[in-house]
């Protein structure tokens, strides 16, 4: 992998190949690149580019104790180095939210569409609220997060995928759970804080791109209607269910979702390119 230097000296860890649109993925919370693997495939169209996040893969946590709007400015500052145009952008759990960041800052004319995947743009339910998780739930993870954070991330990490796992799922779910318990215990907590913390119930307005919304039928996290609720607030919002995914189509039917980004992308206007000021 590459490594790219953020605006604070911290290295970031980074891949990029094949030629196309650039196509940006970022996984998810105790996650890393890998989680693309099957991903890679699109580089016979795509300009493939996947990140480990601060805390994960290859990435150092760093300094200070990274935040979602510290992972949103490293992935700006690596699209201004890379001078990407008319990327789509893929945001899977934790990177849905970084993803909402960049596309609410000066980064966001870069990007010409958006796919987001089994996220809430509101991790916590208060009062009305309800498509998220309730606040005993957060804090019981916070909690497991600071107690036994390798038991915590290893059933975190099984738990990705449609329950009852069967013969191709369970050695995925090892698989997982092994990965999910290598992330740094102290960027995850400082990340998964940071997410409860966030809100972008009020800034998907204003999130002009088109946007595919992916949903599991089967997620552990998030329902049916939390992705109607983010497509019906989006500007130019459209919704596609897994029936046979939990909380990560992009593994559990990677074929349909390749297809999917494929298509996807295929539908998306040029941007102006000639106009880029970030």
């Amino acid at each position: 992998m590459d490594v790219f230097t953020a605006s604070d000296g911290a290295a970031i860890a980074y891949r990029d190949e094949g030629a196309g649109r650039p196509l940006v993925l970022l996984h998810g919370l105790m996650a890393n690149s890998a989680f693309f693997e099957p991903q890679r495939a699109l580089v016979d169209g795509f300009r493939v580019i996947l990140i480990d996040l601060r805390g994960h893969g290859r990435t150092a946590r760093g300094d200070t104790p990274p935040t979602v709007a510290r992972l949103a400015d490293d992935v700006a500052e690596l699209a201004r180095a890379l001078d990407l145009r008319n990327a789509l952008v893929v945001g899977w759990s934790l990177g849905a939210s970084v993803l909402w960041r960049l596309l609410t800052g000066p980064a966001s004319e870069r990007f010409a569409g958006a796919v987001v995947v089994d996220m809430t743009p509101c991790v916590q339910n208060d009062g009305d609220w309800t498509l998220g998780l309730d606040r005993d739930h957060c804090d019981a993870r916070g909690q497991a997060l600071a107690e036994d954070f390798p038991a915590f991330a290893a059933t975190a990490g099984a738990a990705i995928f449609a329950q009852p796992l069967d013969d191709r799922t369970e050695p995925m779910a090892r698989w997982s759970a092994a990965e999910f318990v290598r992330a740094d215990a102290g960027a995850v907590a400082s990340l998964w804080g940071s997410l409860v913390a966030e809100d972008f119930r009020g800034a998907l307005g204003r999130i002009g791109q088109p946007t595919l919304v992916v949903h599991g039928a089967h997620s552990h996290l998030y329902d049916a209607a939390t992705a109607a609720h983010i497509v019906a607030a989006l500007p130019n919002g459209r919704d596609m269910q897994f029936d046979r995914s939990g909380h990560s189509p992009h593994l559990e039917q990677p074929e349909r979702f390749n297809r999917a980004l494929r298509d996807f992308a295929a539908s998306l206007p040029p941007v102006h390119t000639s106009e880029l000021t970030f």
